[in-house]
């Protein structure tokens, strides 16, 4: 039973990291190259579609990582889930702190209603986000590493 929950763990974990690697490093960039507001048009929409999925996403794997540190706590590589678990609550502290307040704004937006400041705002929400997925990767790794 504990190797399917270390396993079913490393999967949703690892999809979670390329979905946002791929919006960091791919889905963002080519946003941004599109002409007129297309670009913004797609972020507005991507802010409430992944806005809506990811939460449960970010809870959901970090609940996943406690039970296998709790169940595997006498096991090898129990200090590698600990710590992927902890990456994976600081990943959901700076969710909650530094990239949903800008989320949430960003659904709002409409090209007629746009701050002064948005592209400012874009950039922020992309910088904290390219940390976000470097904590993530990091958990995964470890996550990887306690698997084998």
């Amino acid at each position: 039973m504990l190797n399917a929950l270390e396993v079913f763990t490393t999967v949703v974990v690892g999809v979670m990291v390329g979905v946002e690697f791929s919006v960091a490093f791919f889905l963002n960039p080519i946003l941004g190259g599109l002409p007129g507001d297309n670009g913004l048009r797609g972020r507005t929409h991507g802010a409430r579609l992944l806005g809506a999925v990811m939460p449960f996403w970010y809870i959901g794997s970090l609940a996943l990582a406690a039970l296998w540190a709790v169940a595997g706590r006498d096991h090898d590589g129990a200090v590698l889930v600990v710590t992927a678990a902890a990456l994976l609550v600081l990943s959901v502290v700076m969710s909650i702190l530094l990239l949903v307040p800008i989320n949430n704004r960003v659904k709002t937006w409409t090209a007629e209603g746009l701050p002064a400041d948005w592209k400012q705002q874009m950039n922020r929400w992309d910088r904290f986000h390219h940390v976000r997925v470097a904590v993530i990767i990091a958990a995964f790794a470890l996550l990887v590493t306690a698997l084998a």
